[in-house]
C-alpha cells in the first residue's frame, strides 16, 4: 500500500469546486499543508508526507482542477489568486479549525502560497511558510521593476537570464496550444522527460490524470502572471517566518531572483541544494528534513533556524562524517560543518577524542553530533560502522574521508610492513569509507558528497615519501575516478590536496630506517617546521566546505601545494628536479 493509499482522503466544497484533500499522521499534531505546482498534483508529494507524518498532521490537497479536484466553470478566471486563496482557507478550515497551519509549497505550490503568506485576511492562519522553487508573483514584479528602472549591464543580465529560464511561460499563454500538447504527445512523454533531464525516478509519479492537470493549470499563468507582473502590490509582506529553498541548479528560475528578499520577509531563513526544479521527488529526504526542522523551531517559539554561519544555507541539517576527526584537520573540519548547523559524526580511533569533537561541534551550532570509535584501515570494523549510521543517524549527506598517518624514509629503507600500514589506513582507509557510505548514498539515490583528503605529496614526488606519495595518488585518482562514475547519480567527488599544515600528523609520524631515538629528533624537526609555516587546519576545513559546495574535483588548499599542482600540470620537469634535492634532516 502507497503512502497515498493510506491517506483519509475526503472532500472540501469552496467557490463551486470540490477539492480532494488527504491527512496522513496524528490530527493532535502541529498541521503541515503541501500544496503542489505544475503540472503535478498532490501525489508530487507522496515521499516528503511519508516522511513527516511521523511528526505531523499532514494535509495534502488537489489544487482547483487538478488530480481528483473538479475544475471552476468557466476555466477562464477560476483560477485567481484571490479564487485559490479562497480554497486555502477552506481547506485550513476543514482540517485545522484551532490552530493555524504550516504552510509548504513547490513550483506554482509555493506562488499560491507566497499570496497566502502575504494578504491580510489570512494572518493568523498560517503559522510558518516553506517556498520551494517558486517566488511572489509580486516580488518578481517589483524585481523586473527595479531593473528596468536602473538597467546597469549586470541588471540587464539578470532579466535576460531569467527571461531565458521562462521560456515556457510564454507558451503557456497561447490560446489552445498548451491544452493540445499536454493531452497529446507531451502528456505521454512527460514522465521519460522528468526521469531523463530532473533524475525523478520512475515511480506511480506522476499520475493518469496529468495530461488534464496540465490543461487545466494552463490558467494559473493566464488568470494571474500578466496582471501582477504589470502591477504588483505594494504591501506584499510576509506575516509569518518564511524558510526560502533554491535548487542552484533550477532550470526555471533564476537564483537571483530572490535578492532582497528580506525586504518582503524579515523573518527568513534561507536554505540552497545542489538539485534542479522537482526536488519533492529527487530529495526528499533533505526536504523533509529541513521542514520539520523549521516548523520545531517555529513551534518552540523560535523564528527560524538558529545555525548562522557560513554555508548554514547549505549544510543545515545535513548529516555529515567525518573520520580522523579527534584532531588537526579532521576536528576542524567536523567544527565547520558544525557551525553550518549540519549533524556531524565524528569518527576517529580514539575514542576519547571523537567524544571531545562531537561534544564542541553540538556547542558550536551542530543541529546534533555524535562520536563513533572506528579503524578505518578495519574493513569488519567499518562495515559496522556504516550499518549502526545507517539504522541510527540516517544516510550520510556529505563524508569526508579525512583519517591518515605519515610515513618518511627511502624505498629501501621502507619494509613491507611499513607498506602494509600506510597504504591500509591512507588508502584502503578511503576506499572502505567510499564503498560503504558511497553505496548507501547511490541506493538513496538522492545525491550527496564524498570528500576524500590526499596530498600535495600525491602530485609532487619525492625521494623521502615514497610509501605517503604513492597512498595519496592512489587517493587522487580514485577520487577522479569515482567522480566520473557517481556524477550521473548526483553525488560529487573531491580531492583535497592540504600541503603543509600545522596539526598533530608530524608528532605521529614514523620515519623508516632509523632508530627510536633518531625518529624522535625527526618528528620534533618536522614539528618545529609545520609549526614555523603554522598554516591552520581551519583554512583547509573552509576549503572543503567550498569544495562541496561548488563540487570542485581537486582542491589545492595552501600556496605550496597550488604552486606544485601547477607545475605538475605545466612544468613536471621542475617537480622531477626538486625531488633529486637532497631534504634536511
Amino acid at each position: 500500500m502507497t503512502v497515498m493509499e493510506a491517506a483519509r482522503e475526503h472532500r472540501v466544497r469552496t467557490g463551486g469546486v470540490d477539492l480532494c484533500v488527504a491527512e496522513l499522521g496524528d490530527p493532535q499534531q502541529p498541521t503541515v499543508v503541501l500544496v503542489h505546482g505544475y503540472p503535478d498534483s498532490k501525489e508530487v508529494w507522496s515521499e516528503v508526507a511519508a516522511r513527516l507524518a511521523d511528526r505531523f498532521h499532514v494535509v495534502l490537497y488537489d489544487v482547483r482542477g487538478h488530480g481528483r479536484s473538479t475544475a471552476p466553470k468557466p476555466l477562464r478566471g477560476g483560477f485567481t489568486l484571490e479564487k485559490l486563496t479562497d480554497d486555502f482557507l477552506a481547506v485550513a478550515d476543514a482540517v485545522s479549525p484551532d490552530r493555524p497551519v504550516h504552510l509548504v509549497g513547490h513550483d506554482w505550490g509555493s506562488v499560491q502560497a507566497w499570496e497566502f503568506t502575504t494578504v491580510r485576511r489570512t494572518e493568523g492562519r498560517i503559522a510558518s511558510f516553506t517556498s520551494v522553487s517558486g517566488p511572489s508573483l509580486d516580488h518578481f514584479g517589483h524585481w523586473i521593476g527595479r531593473r528596468l528602472k536602473r538597467p546597469t549591464p549586470r541588471r540587464v543580465g539578470q532579466l535576460l537570464g531569467q527571461g531565458a529560464k521562462s521560456w515556457y511561460v510564454y507558451l503557456l499563454h497561447t490560446p489552445a496550444l498548451p491544452e493540445l500538447a499536454w493531452r497529446g504527445p507531451l502528456g505521454k512523454r512527460w514522465p521519460g522527460i522528468l526521469r531523463r533531464v530532473e533524475k525523478v525516478p520512475a515511480d506511480d509519479y506522476p499520475t493518469a490524470s496529468l495530461p488534464t492537470d496540465a490543461a487545466h493549470g494552463a490558467w494559473l499563468y493566464r488568470d494571474n502572471v500578466r496582471a501582477r507582473l504589470r502591477r504588483p502590490r505594494a504591501d506584499a509582506y510576509a506575516h509569518a517566518p518564511v524558510q526560502l529553498i533554491t535548487p542552484v541548479a533550477d532550470l526555471f528560475l533564476s537564483e537571483r531572483l530572490y535578492d532582497d528578499l528580506e525586504l518582503w520577509a524579515p523573518r527568513l531563513t534561507r536554505r540552497t541544494l545542489p538539485a534542479k526544479h522537482w526536488v519533492p521527488r529527487t530529495r526528499p529526504d533533505l526536504l523533509s528534513g529541513w521542514i520539520t526542522e523549521f516548523v520545531t523551531s517555529v513551534e518552540g517559539g523560535r523564528t527560524g533556524v538558529a545555525a548562522r554561519g557560513k554555508h548554514a544555507d547549505r549544510f543545515g541539517g545535513q548529516l555529515v562524517l567525518v573520520t580522523g576527526a579527534g584532531s588537526g584537520i579532521g576536528r576542524a573540519t567536523a567544527f565547520a560543518f558544525a557551525e553550518a548547523g549540519a549533524r556531524v559524526i565524528a569518527v576517529d580511533r580514539d575514542g576519547e577524542a571523537a567524544a571531545r569533537t562531537a561534544e564542541l561541534s553540538r556547542l558550536i551550532g551542530a543541529a546534533d553530533a555524535w562520536a563513533e570509535t572506528a579503524d578505518v584501515s578495519d574493513e569488519q570494523g567499518m562495515e559496522k560502522l556504516a550499518d549502526k549510521v545507517a539504522a541510527e543517524y540516517g544516510v550520510v549527506d556529505v563524508l569526508v574521508n579525512n583519517a591518515g598517518v605519515g610515513l618518511s624514509g627511502s624505498f629501501f629503507d621502507t619494509t613491507p610492513e611499513d607498506w602494509k600500514k600506510v597504504l591500509d589506513v591512507n588508502l584502503w582507509g578511503v576506499i572502505h569509507g567510499c564503498r560503504l557510505f558511497g553505496r548507501q548514498m547511490a541506493e538513496r539515490g538522492q545525491g550527496g558528497h564524498i570528500v576524500n583528503t590526499a596530498s600535495a605529496a600525491a602530485y609532487q614526488p619525492s625521494k623521502v615519501l615514497p610509501a605517503y606519495s604513492t597512498s595519496k595518488a592512489a587517493v587522487l585518482m580514485l577520487s577522479e575516478c569515482l567522480r566520473a562514475e557517481l556524477a550521473a547519480q548526483g553525488i560529487g567527488v573531491t580531492a583535497i590536496c592540504p600541503g603543509l599544515v600545522n596539526t598533530n600528523i608530524t608528532a605521529t609520524a614514523r620515519f623508516a630506517g632509523v632508530d627510536a631515538d633518531e625518529e624522535k629528533r625527526r618528528r620534533q624537526r618536522s614539528s618545529r617546521l609545520y609549526g614555523m609555516r603554522n598554516y591552520p587546519p581551519e583554512k583547509v576545513a573552509d576549503a572543503i566546505l567550498e569544495a562541496v559546495v561548488h563540487d570542485r574535483a581537486v582542491v589545492p588548499v595552501t600556496p605550496e601545494a597550488r604552486g606544485a599542482h601547477l607545475l605538475h600540470r605545466f612544468m613536471p620537469g621542475a617537480l622531477r628536479a626538486l625531488a633529486r634535492v637532497e631534504p634536511p634532516l
